[in-house]
């Protein structure tokens, strides 16, 4: 027996259009450095989103299935972008500005991007690669930036408004397929080449739905979102899609993603919600510290991407901003987990720890834990093993290139249809998920397992530690030890001996745990997302370029 109900496609162009009409008063604000920000309503968003794809389909003939790509920051053009491609059926490929050059190159070419739409200040960046970018036909340029370097250019290079003025105002967005891809973003290549997700219209709008629930972001069309996380990040991790479904104002930093700048727009323009990566609040708590300002508008500040420690936790709530953990992956849109704690632990002892965790699975997000030999592991908050997830608005392959089918490696996707995540963790019997390392961070020794992650936060609860990654490191005697790599606070100068008392009295972390190695660095390497770069860490110690100290 079928149901009754209508049998509507979930698209973006119907988040467009809602948001354009019934939030057309909302904003778009993108920071410029000037005194006055740039102000663009929904409803000027909506319009403008369909001049674009007018001229992406009647001047630069791009058509259905066919890639643009985007290189640039978090700003209005880009959120119509983000609106205009997938709504005429074209697939927006949003590409990461802070990759290695070698790979932006390898990602634009097996995407086989058409059209590259980029910020006239990242011409410096894109013009010396444009020989090797073998599809790419066109070029459009927004905003200020030196246009010379493309003067020689074999595509063709086309001004941003020129192209949208005097275009039609109102487009009919076709009726598509809502399983048919929408946006693409490739992962950041960390091992081996950077691999393609292929979003759906249909994932994209069930994922804007989860992010607008109370349980996970809660926004509403009073709030204001500092979207600092980047659009070429996991489709900033939904907020502009999920923006235009409940009216929420968009503050866009451009490329002042500084500490001072952003203090600045928090004091100026007073957000209510922000989302960004941990080393992102690091700078910004440093900042506030150094010269206060007032940011007491600033309610819920989502952080994810890599773990919070919980001392920059404790201190945002000192300042008056909630801290919202959350987990998820390029490969699952990518919201996974929020940590909100359950009604019965708000106001408690327990409450704080709840917080810590990675968060709760939402309805659309199975989970399962898988131990060494495959084996399913309870719910018990004790048992770790590696986390698998499935869902709507998860991946089930990577894409292979044009004309291929999508590419299902065994070692990330299960024969059964899951996601295997690479993070071991341990689920409570309410659903919170706690992670503790990544699979290739573990580090075992001596047959037993020292969780990285709990060393980190524990050398970052120090007063005057900054940062703290901790890595394995070859042992003779029990095959792997931890590393541990601090930075120093400014004038700080806590030695070696006490940072191993701290981590044995105060965190009271086990003494067969304690790292021997130690080294100081100036910072720690990242990721192009701004996650810990381990692997890099690692190799400077193989390389023989930390100095090392052994307690």
């Amino acid at each position: 027996m079928l149901s009754t109900m209508q049998d509507v496609p979930l698209l973006i162009s119907r988040i467009l259009t809602h948001g354009a009409t019934v939030h057309g008063s909302s904003q778009v604000i993108t920071w410029t450095g000037e005194p006055e920000p740039q102000r663009r309503s929904f409803a000027e968003i909506g319009a403008r989103s369909a001049q674009l794809a007018h001229a992406l389909r009647d001047t630069l003939g791009v058509r259905d299935d066919d890639r643009v790509a985007t290189l640039m920051w978090n700003n209005a053009d880009h959120v119509e972008a983000y609106f205009a491609v997938p709504s005429m059926g074209a697939v927006l490929h949003t590409l990461n500005l802070r990759l290695p050059a070698e790979q932006l190159v390898w990602i634009v070419n097996h995407a086989a991007d058409r059209v590259i739409i980029l910020s006239g200040s990242l011409i410096p960046l894109i013009a010396p690669l444009l020989p090797l970018l073998k599809t790419v036909e066109h070029l459009v340029v927004s905003g200020p930036g030196d246009r010379a370097p493309l003067a020689g250019a074999t595509a063709r290079v086309h001004e941003y408004e020129d192209l949208l003025a005097g275009r039609p105002t109102g487009y009919d967005w076709p009726e598509l397929d809502e399983r048919q891809a929408a946006t693409m973003c490739y992962t950041s290549g960390t091992t081996g080449d950077p691999k393609g997700v292929v979003y759906s219209h249909r994932s994209i709008y069930l994922h804007s739905m989860q992010v607008n629930m109370a349980q996970s972001m809660g926004l509403t069309d009073r709030d204001t979102s500092l979207v600092v996380v980047p659009q070429f990040h996991v489709n900033a991790w939904g907020v502009p899609h999920a923006t235009f479904m409940t009216g929420v104002n968009m503050l866009m930093p451009d490329r002042f993603l500084q500490p001072a700048p952003l203090a600045e727009m928090i004091e100026r323009e007073r957000p209510t919600h922000a989302a960004a990566v941990p080393t992102i609040w690091q700078g910004l708590l440093k900042e506030l510290h150094t010269r206060p300002r007032d940011v007491a508008s600033l309610a819920q500040v989502v952080i994810g991407g890599s773990a919070c420690p919980p001392a920059l936790m404790r201190a945002f709530d000192e300042l008056g901003m909630r801290v919202v953990h959350a987990w998820g992956m390029t490969e699952t849109s990518p919201v996974g987990t929020m940590a909100r704690p359950p009604a019965h632990a708000v106001g408690t002892d327990e409450e704080f720890g709840y917080r810590v965790t990675q968060g709760r699975f939402p309805a659309g997000v199975q989970a399962r834990l898988t131990g060494p030999g495959g084996e399913r592991l309870p719910w018990d908050g004790r048992s770790a093993g590696e986390l698998e997830v499935r869902g709507p608005w998860i991946a089930r392959a990577y894409y292979n290139g044009p004309g291929a089918e999508p590419l299902c490696p065994d070692d990330k996707f299960s024969a059964d249809g899951w996601l295997k995540t690479g993070d071991v963790g341990v689920i409570s019997p309410d659903g919170f998920l706690t992670l503790t390392d990544r699979a290739k961070d573990v580090i075992k020794s001596g047959g037993e397992w020292i969780s990285s992650v709990e060393l980190e936060n524990a050398l970052m609860s120090h007063p005057e530690v900054a940062e703290a990654a901790v890595v394995a490191v070859p042992d003779d005697k029990w095959g792997e030890r931890p590393l541990a790599a601090v930075v120093l606070k400014d004038g700080a100068n806590a030695g070696f001996e006490a940072l191993r008392a701290f981590l044995a009295e105060e965190a009271q972390i086990a003494r067969w745990q304690l790292p021997e190695r130690w080294t100081t660095v100036e910072s720690v390497p990242k990721t192009s997302v701004g996650k810990f770069d381990k692997k890099a860490l690692r190799k400077r110690y193989a390389d023989g370029d930390l100095d090392v100290t052994r307690l």
